[in-house]
């Protein structure tokens, strides 16, 4: 027992109990930024189903929440849309379907500008240095979870973005797939064939981007403190 517990990762465990609430977060406005492009275009499906809201338990996936913690890409329960209602069906539907990962990209970007505005007052406490580690963190997932969706793989959202460029009969037949289609995605995740370039890309997009952002918030921050 001893040894088993001397060999315990648990900075792995720190990490996942500290990604729950990002990655609840995350999904949680990622599904709000479908359903209220959707509203604001015409369709008040998710509206009229209680989706318009800040309540994670309306939008979790566990499965995909699962993923999240893990792997820090995943997904969420997919916002019902009504592509009818919209002036112009298409590109209503590619619209609502950029939303998700659009909503992602600017959570990432206040996560890091928040970690940057935050760091000197935090980082003198372990609790705030957690709180750090959480933004970091949510940065990552959230910047991930854009990334994820937009694969073109029903019924992730860069499949409806498809739908403005592909005729109607291809998209239905494409559609078709959706039921495997992640199934698929968990499979080529947990093996690595999809997994190890997505990280790759994520992480990519994360040092190259983001991280810059903190740092040049923590910047002025010192430059305004010190002068």
């Amino acid at each position: 027992m001893q040894d088993i517990w001397g060999g315990f990762d648990f900075s792995y465990l720190l990490s996942v109990l500290l990604s729950v609430v990002p990655s609840l977060v995350c999904i949680t406005l990622h599904e709000l930024g479908h359903g209220f492009v959707a509203w604001k275009l015409g369709d008040d499906t998710a509206k009229c189903a209680g989706r318009l809201t800040l309540n994670p338990l309306k939008h979790i996936d566990f499965t995909g929440l699962l993923m999240m913690v893990c792997f820090h890409f995943g997904w969420a329960k997919p916002v019902p849309v009504n592509m009818s209602r919209f002036k112009n069906p298409k590109k209503g539907m590619a619209l609502t379907a950029l939303a998700g990962p659009v909503t992602n990209v600017l959570l990432a970007i206040l996560f890091m500008v928040l970690y940057g505005l935050l760091v000197h007052p935090l980082s003198v406490s372990s609790v705030g240095r957690y709180l750090l580690q959480m933004l970091s963190l949510g940065a990552y997932i959230s910047i991930g979870l854009g990334i994820f969706n937009l694969i073109p793989v029903p019924p992730l959202d860069g499949s409806k973005i498809l739908l403005s460029v592909l005729s109607d009969e291809r998209y239905a037949s494409l559609m078709r797939y959706e039921r495997y289609g992640m199934l698929l995605l968990i499979v080529l995740v947990a093996t690595g064939i999809l997994g190890r370039p997505l990280s790759a890309v994520i992480s990519g997009v994360y040092n190259g981007f983001l991280v810059p952002v903190a740092l040049g918030i923590e910047k002025l921050v010192r430059h305004f403190y010190y002068r």
